[in-house]
C-alpha cells in the first residue's frame, strides 16, 4: 500500500508540472472508479459551451481514450461509428452533438496536438495510405474524457466528479476500495461536482455532506467551489427504428444493463413499472449472441412486458449482429441529462467554463 500511494504521489507531481495543449482544454475526471457520470457531465458541458456567446460558434472537440474499444492510435469517431470501434461512450456524444469533434486516442498529448493541428493527421495517414482528405476542421476547444490521472497533460479547467453514494473520506485505494488515485487529489480540481445527488437536497444537507465526505485539512484546505447535480431520466427511446412504441405503456418491464451500477435506473423505472426480471453485465460489456439469446428468451416468458436499457447499451446493442424481431419491437433505452440542483450553481459552473 505504501508503494502504491508513493507511486500515485509521484505521478500527481508530473501531472502539475506537465505542459497543456495549444487551446483550452477541459478535463472531465474523477478519483474513484466507475459510475461518476463522466459522459452526461460531458454532455452538460458541451451543452453549455454551445449556447454560450463565447463559444457557441467554435470549433468543439471531445477526446476520449474509447475504453474497450478494438481500434488502435487516433481515431475520429463519426456518426456511423460503431461501438466497438470507437467505444460506448464517445460514439453516444458524437450521436448527440454531431457538429462537434469526438476523437479516440489514448496517447492525449498526441491527441490533441491532431485535433488542433489536422493536417499533422493528414500527413500521416497519407503517408500510411488511410485516408487522402482532412475530415475536420482545427479544434478552438477540447474537452478530456477521464485524463485526471493522465500526467503528460495538465488540462486548463480540471472538473472533477464525485458520487453523492460513495463519499471520498469513507472510502479506500484499490483493492481494498474504490479508489484510483489518492484522496488528496480533490486540492487538485478546479470544480468538484458531488453527481448523482438527491433533487431536493437543502443547503444544511450538502454542509453536512461535505464535512462528512470530502478529505480536508488545515494545512491543505479545498479552495475549489462544490457542485452538486442530480441525474434526470427522460423519456424512453426504442434502440430501433421498427420499434413498437406501445410497449413503452406496458405495466411490466425487463430490465438489464451492463453499466457500474444501475441502481439509480432501477429505482426510477420502479416507480412506474413493476420489473419482472433484472439481468446485470459487466461494466461496457459487449454484447454477443449468448447473451442476446439470453434477453431474448427471458423476454419470450413476459411477452408483454416492454425490455428497457441504458443509452450506453443500446449503442453497443447495435454492434451485436441480428436481433430477433420480437425483441427488436420491444427493445427501448432510458436517455439521461444531468444539471446542477440550483441556478446559483449553474452560473459558477458557466462562468468558469466562459472564462476558458
Amino acid at each position: 500500500m505504501l508503494i502504491q500511494r508513493l507511486i500515485l504521489s509521484s505521478r500527481a507531481r508530473k501531472w502539475r508540472k506537465a505542459v497543456g495543449a495549444e487551446v483550452p482544454t477541459v478535463c472531465v475526471g474523477n478519483i474513484a472508479v466507475g459510475g461518476t457520470g463522466k459522459t452526461p457531465h460531458t454532455e452538460l458541458i458541451l451543452d453549455t459551451l454551445q449556447r454560450s456567446a463565447k463559444w457557441g460558434n467554435s470549433n468543439l472537440a471531445v477526446l476520449s481514450r474509447g475504453y474497450k474499444r478494438s481500434s488502435k492510435g487516433f481515431q475520429q469517431v463519426l456518426r456511423d461509428s460503431t461501438a466497438d470501434f470507437a467505444g460506448d461512450e464517445p460514439l453516444q456524444i458524437k450521436k448527440k452533438f454531431p457538429a462537434v469533434t469526438v476523437a479516440v486516442d489514448k496517447n492525449r498529448v498526441e491527441g490533441c496536438d491532431f485535433l488542433v493541428h489536422p493536417e499533422k493527421l493528414q500527413e500521416k495517414n497519407r503517408s500510411t495510405k488511410k485516408i487522402k482528405d482532412k475530415l475536420f476542421a482545427a479544434s478552438e476547444l477540447i474537452i478530456l474524457d477521464d485524463a485526471f490521472q493522465y500526467h503528460k497533460l495538465h488540462a486548463d479547467l480540471n472538473i472533477v466528479l464525485m458520487d453523492y453514494n460513495r463519499p471520498l473520506a469513507e472510502d479506500k485505494l484499490l483493492p481494498f476500495g474504490r479508489l484510483r488515485d489518492l484522496k488528496s487529489r480533490v486540492k487538485d480540481a478546479d470544480i468538484l461536482i458531488v453527481t448523482k445527488c438527491p433533487s431536493d437536497l437543502t443547503r444544511e444537507e450538502k454542509d453536512a455532506f461535505i464535512a462528512r465526505a470530502i478529505p480536508q485539512s488545515k494545512k491543505h484546505p479545498l479552495k475549489s467551489p462544490i457542485l452538486f447535480t442530480c441525474i434526470n431520466y427522460l423519456d424512453p427511446q426504442p434502440v430501433y427504428e421498427d420499434a413498437d412504441t406501445r410497449y413503452r405503456y406496458s405495466r411490466d418491464l425487463l430490465l438489464f444493463s451492463g453499466i457500474a451500477n444501475d441502481d439509480p435506473l432501477r429505482a426510477y423505472l420502479s416507480d412506474t413499472y413493476n420489473i419482472v426480471d433484472h439481468l446485470q453485465f459487466p461494466d461496457h460489456h459487449k454484447y454477443g449472441r449468448a447473451d442476446i439469446r439470453k434477453i431474448a428468451q427471458t423476454s419470450e416468458l413476459y411477452p408483454t412486458a416492454v425490455v428497457m436499457t441504458t443509452e450506453k447499451d443500446a449503442q453497443r446493442l447495435l454492434d451485436s449482429g441480428k436481433i430477433p424481431e420480437n425483441l427488436r419491437q420491444k427493445l427501448f433505452y432510458v436517455p439521461i441529462k444531468v444539471d446542477f440542483l440550483n441556478e446559483e450553481e449553474r452560473s459558477v459552473f458557466e462562468e468558469a467554463l466562459c472564462n476558458l
